[in-house]
């Protein structure tokens, strides 16, 4: 499984995006993997197409690609807490390592710190 980073995302849906070409080759790349998202990173990617009316739309494209949401649970307050405090990484990023650690997943990013905190608490990434 692989857990993607909203800039992965949102790099993939905006052709215009400095990094879009990166991110539908590393799509690409790991097709045969299960894709999924914290619901943070999920909102994250929702938001540009949120202000323009285009919502639906987004939903569906995450839909056809596959990525499905990887649920917090009760615990998740404190470990995101906890996260935060260790990395220093905004929340976002810390919910990306928290799901990823959950499922045991890949870690995808470009973020060069979310990469270097995965990869110290022994996650796998790809960039």
């Amino acid at each position: 499984m692989i857990v993607l980073d909203a800039r992965v995302l949102i790099a993939h849906f905006e052709a215009t995006d400095a990094h879009h070409d990166r991110a539908t080759w590393l799509l690409l790349d790991v097709a045969d993997e299960q894709l999924a998202a914290s619901p943070l990173t999920l909102a994250e990617v929702l938001v540009g197409p949120a202000r323009v009316g285009r919502m639906a739309q987004a939903q569906a494209a995450l839909r056809d690609l596959g990525v499905t949401s990887i649920p917090l649970d009760k615990a998740a307050p404190s470990e995101l807490a906890s996260l935060r405090a260790d990395t220093r990484l905004r929340l976002p990023d810390c919910s990306v390592l928290l799901a990823a650690a959950s499922v045991q997943a890949t870690v995808a990013t470009f973020d060069q710190r979310l990469a270097a905190a995965a990869a110290a608490l022994g996650q796998a990434v790809r960039s």
